[in-house]
């Protein structure tokens, strides 16, 4: 089938007016001219590579959308499954964490966060997005390893993320901006926020022959099983060494323009959130996705925790990126797929798979059309197909 009349976001190059040709879910064919046959009449709007996000944290709030309201798990992963394909993204990677003493405790127990990570497996070939995992690994609790060790042994874990989230580094380095903001959010008195700041600190404080020791085995257990690892809110030049070391590919959300560096010197991919560029502006205060990209240093964007702002953010950035549109779009999908290892998809190449994204720009710009392997997964029904 022919999809034509779009302005068709390729590698290099936006075709104004072109058309693709899809055959068993693959792309055969391109062409800069408009197909009278075609089946789908795109009306002028963009087609992009379906967006590839490497770090969506929804699952949590899906599967308990007010505070101790459990749903079914099932019901919970289809309703996001059906927000990602309205946002335009066709390759997901669940974020899940396993950190138990958190705030969402009860979610990121390592039986809970296991119990999804297995759902969402099995149900995998039922879903309209291509669903993939990432689990997040806190440094800090070295006993989720073993239980991470069993879910990459059982080929359910496509990513891992290093992460330390202890007060007064990385994302929460400034202690005091962190006090006031618990102060404000659970309504108690500045010294009660310091204390319970001051514990967990103390509570996540690991020798430092431990914490070598968790680093060491979660990086010879992906490097075994071919499995992508990333860093996780860098925030010194110090820390992205210590993780290229360790074997890490992407640097996830950097906090710091100087880690940023480091980490394009060093050869990872940073990333950073698409609610982020949009705003932009960080919502903790650390590095704008926008600087980095002004820098040159934005390799991919994810949805992080909206993923509705995927389509608005790379057209935010589309106006100052020295590319246009064909190199804000290569940050949410030929990048990603780049790094996640993914050969088949991530451009609109023939040969690739037909995962596609067709964005109007009215506005802040939305989807109105989303395509997996040649399968139309949403549609707003303003295109008629």
């Amino acid at each position: 089938m022919w999809l034509s009349n779009l302005q068709i976001v390729l590698p290099d190059q936006v075709l104004t007016n072109g058309a693709v040709k899809v055959e068993n879910g693959v792309i055969s064919e391109i062409s800069d001219s408009v197909n009278e046959s075609a089946c789908l009449d795109g009306q002028g709007n963009i087609l992009m590579p379906g967006f590839i996000d490497m770090h969506g944290d929804m699952i949590e709030r899906e599967v308990e959308p007010r505070p101790n309201v459990r749903m079914p798990i099932e019901l919970g992963l289809r309703d996001l499954d059906r927000k990602l394909a309205t946002s335009g993204i066709t390759t997901a990677y669940a974020a899940l964490s396993f950190s138990p003493s958190s705030t969402y405790g009860h979610l990121r127990s390592y039986e809970h966060t296991s119990t999804v990570i297995r759902a969402l497996k099995a149900m995998k070939n039922d879903l309209l997005v291509d669903h993939k995992v990432h689990t997040r690994m806190e440094i800090t609790f070295p006993a989720a390893l073993a239980v991470i060790e069993a879910l990459v042994k059982e080929n359910n874990v496509d990513l891992v993320s290093l992460m330390d989230h202890t007060p007064g580094q990385g994302q929460y380095r400034d202690i005091e901006r962190m006090i006031k903001g618990m102060q404000q959010d659970k309504g108690i008195s500045y010294e009660e926020a310091a204390e319970t700041i001051a514990h967990r600190i103390k509570d996540r404080t690991l020798p430092a022959s431990e914490m070598t020791a968790t680093l060491d085995a979660i990086s010879k257990l992906c490097k075994e099983h071919q499995v992508a690892l990333a860093s996780h809110d860098d925030d010194t030049v110090e820390k992205v060494e210590l993780m290229y070391a360790l074997g890490a590919d992407i640097s996830e959300f950097p906090v710091t323009l100087a880690a940023a560096r480091k980490a394009r010197e060093k050869g990872l991919a940073n990333a950073m959130g698409a609610p982020n560029a949009l705003r932009g502006e960080s919502y903790s205060g650390n590095l704008s996705a926008r600087e980095a990209h002004r820098e040159g240093l934005l390799d991919i964007l994810a949805a992080d925790y909206h993923p509705s702002a995927m389509a608005p953010a790379v057209l935010e950035l589309a106006k100052a990126d020295k590319n246009g549109l064909a190199g804000a779009a290569k940050l949410s999908s030929t990048n990603a797929a780049k790094a996640m290892g993914l050969h088949d998809r991530g451009t609109i190449d023939a040969g690739k798979l037909a995962d596609f994204v067709i964005v109007n720009t009215q506005g802040l710009g939305r989807p109105v059309m989303t395509i997996r392997q040649g399968r139309v997964i949403y549609s707003d029904g303003s295109l008629r197909h």
